[in-house]
């Protein structure tokens, strides 16, 4: 497992009967989470007085309690600053877990020793983005909706990277990648982080279990002649990482060579020692 354990302005403080309890700069949020089905001790006293609590409705979806909570706020990993705000359905703009893959990323892109392109699908609010901008790469940043793409440039503001190259596309990452085919454009690494469901504008439906494959073999038509890494993101539950390994060993080491690993992420509780998993990822690099 990849656990994300560099941070400072975020902290899963504990997670117990269903609902994890986190710091977020200065401030306590009390989220469910899934997969914390272990009812462990709630010694905290945090738990009863959070800043922020999201409760689910029994007629479905749910909405936050908050006591005492700014719309929005800044918090830092390393060099890079994100703008939070708790959303409508839980989530607040940022996956701390994925700090790991950012570091990963920015690491492949330093030692590289060339300019480095990358294509960053389902980009949502950029924190990849960022993390391979302040590593002196050039990204086109892909997501289907405009709001998460105007967070993602305030976000590059935050980071102080909005005078890297990128580019902002809002468009439907698999008919993106289709005109890119066309106009012939190449890329050194993909970052794809698609959802487990969704809905397009159109009315067309997106199951991951169902698509993936596609989004996959599409995207890896942009790869260039020499391809860094691929990195692709999954929080469909009951995908097994090793799915993942078997669709990147098909499609890019039968191409490329190179090797693919595939683990969950994870956040480590502080209270109890535990991680708590978020996901999958497998990140594959290529022999060149």
């Amino acid at each position: 497992m990849w656990v994300s354990d560099k941070w400072k302005d975020y902290e899963l403080i504990d997670a117990s009967r269903g609902e994890k309890l986190e710091r977020w700069g200065e401030h306590i949020l009390l989220r469910p989470d899934p997969q914390a089905i272990w009812d462990t001790p709630r010694r905290d006293p945090r738990w009863n007085r959070p800043d922020a609590a999201y409760r689910r409705s029994s007629s479905g979806g749910g909405a936050w309690e908050k006591n005492s909570l700014p719309a929005s706020w800044v918090i830092r990993y390393g060099s890079l600053r994100f703008q939070v705000k708790p959303m409508s359905f839980k989530h607040t703009g940022l996956f701390p877990e994925q700090a790991a893959n950012w570091d990963w990323a920015a690491r492949q892109i330093e030692s590289a020793g060339r300019p480095i392109r990358v294509l960053n699908l389902f980009a949502y609010t950029g924190a990849a983005t960022c993390a391979c901008l302040a590593a002196g790469a050039e990204v086109c940043h892909v997501d289907a909706a405009k709001g998460m793409v105007a967070w993602a440039k305030e976000n590059a503001v935050c980071a102080s990277v909005a005078d890297r190259p990128v580019r902002w596309i809002v468009d439907d990452c698999v008919k993106f990648c289709r005109r890119e085919i066309r106009r012939e454009r190449t890329y050194d690494a993909i970052i794809m982080d698609p959802p487990s469901y969704g809905r397009g504008p159109g009315g067309e439906v997106w199951r991951l279990e169902d698509n993936l494959w596609e989004l996959v073999t599409t995207a890896a038509q942009l790869l260039s002649d020499k391809p860094l890494f691929v990195l692709i993101n999954s929080y469909t539950t009951g995908l097994s990482p090793s799915v993942l390994t078997y669709i990147a060993e098909s499609v890019f080491t039968r191409r490329f060579g190179g090797e693919s690993d595939s683990q969950e992420l994870g956040l480590r509780a502080s209270a109890s020692g535990l991680v708590l998993p978020c996901g999958a990822s497998c990140r594959w690099t290529s022999s060149f």
